[in-house]
């Protein structure tokens, strides 16, 4: 059997859903759009039923996809039952979906949630008199309780498809006519052809394509004409529209019907909600209170979820090392590819599981925002602001999991925009969110910023957090005015829930939901990228002559090793074809020493080593007065520390004539317009793949000198001042960096949202035009006025928020200007 949850938004079906079907569930998206579906499975006697979750929806019209959505899945599923689920508190906007459900002829169980919450307002329903009323089965429940889970299971076979509690007189003769016009032709339509009568004079363009599709195009023309012909009248006749009439009709019986189930003890007692809503939404304690909430959530998500991964990373540290046990050994200079990759792909999936920590608890909040009521009242203060640029008040949320301050992930941002039900707002988010400042975009502003503007971090900073939100809006503006343009839109209708207090199970199951959707969505494209850029930055080598010089150095730290050693009883155990194994046996042992965290920790890597190799132990940790063991421990790690610097040499100049090298190189003669030069094309190209490895190339390309112990800011300071680089060049490179398209990660995210590939180009092509023009401006006005990088930063951060101010006066001014123009002048300029 398959069973359908539909209800509006905010009713508790997700509650139910995970009620019902509690860990015997998984989430998907309906075939060819982006709206969640979710699936589960509960027993009903001996039978196991499939529970199909519905977007939450007010209405079966076809403003809103999720409409459209929920109206097909509920022709193409063929449902058993229909669990209509009512907000007890708010029955008269769950009747109007619940009216059109019975004109589909779907077999229905009304389901009132949330009973608790109306006895405690004093709210009482009449159930017996409501199902009488209506023809249905009526059950009670509490979800959040877990009350009502063998009622919902009992009532499955009593699902009744019953008739239309109130009529269309003015419709009838009409409705009836179209009746008879789509009975010859039953065999293609697969739904109630009442329904589809209604819905065609109503005008619904959803219906009339779909039928045009279906029917014979000679009794298309012979419906559409008759339909031509009749609804001018029909309208006529009602004064009104057929979708008014409709609606009239349907209110006054709703308005009616609550009049004599639904009584309230004190009806102009002030609710619980209302009174929290006096604050929370008051114009000026509102955005302080939004501001402490978004605080909140990064302290609890970002930083404190930030250091459990000390306690997560020793665990994928050791599957590291577990890995590694597996791979061919590392040769003394070259190691096998297999080796290479495999610890590559490693390490590439251990940076994403890192952050599983900070995604649970963020999407815990997030879970635990929804459905204590307040997300919606986030949407409803930032509308207004953020109408004006074509973006949603639902956008907020993913520009705060973005990284709206900073510190976000553009990957889960995106997933959030799932909720935005205007289409063209959604696209405008999803193309806008990886603007904001990420985790990962952070680390190579305070590496710059702590070279070049030492007396000025604060103000850059501010700087740099602040103008990605400007650019963000100003791009979606762009957007929405130009390819967004024709994008289908909806009324923006917002439902402010009562507030309700989360259960924990609901919050830990969505929480680990969303992030094993992460996990898995963004996981399995790891081990194609990583395979990508080892080749990228592998292939060609290193030249063949270059090659036998570092073979040669190699030859003379062995050969030193062996000189100085000549006569050591210990070395009769270390022939040279073990010597890589010795050397790779010490490089392992200090660093599992390094990772030991406490004494008990220390012994254990002392006793697992000496396990490990019983010869080669003594010539690491030398026995106490052995001057035999403590000398050819000293000249290994000399030996070892020779290797690390050749090796260190070989991976410098493989990674410049690599082809992402090549690739750098190759970019110069552009990108010197903006200051660039190859090492920072270089960074910019493989922080494509994650926005950490801009540091992490810098670092090997910033190589360190063999007597020094500088860090990187010293050593690319020291570089950059010695090549006459400024801060012109760094504000160059944050422009750029602050608009720099995506990680690959979340171009697929957004080829997934999305789910066409020209958004995921846009994505890629607009940020990288924009933010190369914008760091050319900076780099090429700075120097041809002599400004310095901290004037020339300040110049165009002021340019821009004075475009922002002037984009979102633009219709406030068009209207004052309109007050002035005559009635001749508005009709010329409105054409």
């Amino acid at each position: 059997m398959t069973i359908l949850l539909a209800g509006q938004q905010n009713a508790g079906k997700s509650t139910l859903f995970n009620m019902l079907t509690g860990a015997r569930q998984h989430v998907a998206n309906y075939p060819g759009v982006t709206v969640d579906k979710k699936v589960g499975f509960f027993k009903v006697g001996n039978e196991t039923c499939g529970l199909v979750d519905l977007p939450g929806t007010y209405s079966l019209s076809s403003f809103s996809l999720e409409e459209r959505v929920t109206r097909q899945a509920l022709s193409d599923l063929k449902p058993t039952a229909v669990l209509n689920v009512l907000d007890a508190v708010n029955l008269s906007r769950g009747l109007n979906l619940t009216m059109q459900l019975i004109e589909q002829s779907q077999p229905l169980v009304l389901v009132i949630n949330m009973m608790d919450i109306a006895q405690s307002e004093g709210i009482t329903i009449d159930s017996d008199l409501l199902s009488k009323r209506l023809g249905l089965p009526v059950i009670e429940t509490i979800g959040k309780q877990a009350r009502g889970k063998q009622l919902i299971a009992d009532s499955i076979s009593t699902a009744t498809v019953t008739q239309l509690p109130y009529s269309l007189p003015k419709l009838t003769q009409a409705q009836q006519q179209l009746v008879l016009l789509l009975q010859s032709n039953q065999h293609y339509l697969g739904q109630p052809i009442e329904w589809l009568a209604l819905r065609l004079l109503e005008q619904d363009a959803v219906v009339e394509g779909q039928l045009k599709e279906a029917l014979p195009t000679e009794e298309w023309e012979k419906i559409s004409v008759w339909l031509e012909e009749t609804i001018p009248n029909l309208t006529a006749l009602l004064t009104m529209s057929v979708s008014d009439y409709v609606m009239t009709c349907r209110n006054g019986f709703i308005q009616q019907l609550l009049q004599d189930v639904v009584h309230e003890a004190t009806p102009d007692k002030e609710t619980r909600t209302e009174k929290i809503d006096r604050w929370v939404l008051n114009r000026y304690i509102a955005p302080c209170v939004l501001l402490a909430t978004v605080f909140l959530i990064y302290q609890l998500s970002i930083v404190y979820g930030y250091e459990l991964t000390n306690y997560t990373w020793p665990y994928l540290a050791a599957t590291r090392e577990f890995i590694a046990g597996f791979l061919p050994a590392a040769g003394f200079l070259h190691d096998p590819y297999v080796r290479s990759m495999g610890l590559w792909i490693v390490d590439s999936a251990n940076t994403l599981l890192n952050y599983v920590p900070i995604f649970l608890i963020l999407f815990g909040l997030i879970a635990a925002l929804e459905d204590s009521g307040y997300m919606a009242r986030i949407a409803f203060i930032v509308d207004k602001i953020l109408h004006k640029f074509g973006l949603h008040g639902q956008s907020t949320l993913p520009m705060i999991l973005s990284g709206v301050f900073a510190g976000g992930c553009a990957v889960p941002g995106i997933m959030a925009t799932k909720g935005i039900p205007d289409h063209r707002a959604r696209l405008a988010t999803i193309l806008t969110v990886p603007f904001m400042n990420c985790l990962a975009k952070v680390p190579l502003y305070t590496l710059l910023v702590s070279i070049f503007f030492v007396e000025h971090k604060a103000l850059m900073m501010f700087y740099i957090a602040t103008i990605t939100i400007i650019a963000a809006l100003l791009v979606a503006k762009l957007l929405t005015k130009t390819v967004l343009r024709g994008t289908e839109t909806a009324p923006f209708v917002m439902e402010l829930p009562r507030y309700h207090m989360p259960t924990l199970r609901s919050v830990l199951t969505r929480a680990f939901e969303r992030t094993w959707i992460y996990i898995k969505k963004v996981g399995t494209i790891v081990i194609a990228v990583s395979v990508v850029i080892f080749c990228l930055l592998q292939f060609p080598g290193v030249p063949n002559s270059q090659q036998q010089t570092f073979e040669q150095q190699a030859t003379a730290a062995i050969d030193r090793f062996y000189t100085k050693l000549k006569g050591n009883p210990y070395l009769d155990n270390v022939p040279a074809a073990e010597l890589s194994a010795l050397v790779n046996y010490y490089t392992d042992f200090k660093r599992a020493k390094l990772n030991a965290t406490s004494p008990s920790a220390s012994k254990s890597v002392n006793v697992a080593f000496s396990e490990r190799n019983a010869l080669f132990y003594p010539l690491v940790v030398p026995p106490k007065g052995d001057k035999a063991a403590k000398k050819i421990s000293r000249e290994l790690r000399k030996l070892a520390s020779s290797r690390k610097k050749i090796r260190r040499k070989m991976k410098e100049l493989r990674l410049e004539t690599s082809l992402l090298g090549q690739l750098g190189r190759s970019m110069e003669p552009v990108t010197q317009l903006a200051g660039f030069d190859w090492k920072i094309n270089v960074a910019l190209l493989s922080s494509f793949a994650a926005r950490e490895s801009s540091v992490a190339t810098l670092g090997v390309l910033f190589q360190q000198d063999d007597d020094s112990n500088d860090t990187l800011e010293a050593r690319m300071s020291s570089e950059t001042k010695d090549k006459g680089s400024s801060d012109l060049s760094a504000v160059a490179v944050i422009l750029f960096f602050a608009l720099y398209p995506p990680c690959l990660a979340t171009m697929i995210m957004i080829r997934v949202q999305t789910g066409q590939y020209r958004w995921m180009l846009l994505a890629i092509f607009l940020p990288t035009g924009l933010g190369f023009l914008v760091a050319t401006t900076a780099y090429t006005l700075g120097n041809l006025f002599a400004l310095s990088g901290i004037a020339m930063m300040s110049w165009i951060y002021g340019t821009s928020l004075a475009t922002l101010l002037l984009v979102a006066c633009s219709d406030t001014l068009k209207r004052w200007k309109q007050r002035w123009l005559t009635p001749q002048q508005l009709r010329n300029e409105n054409g």
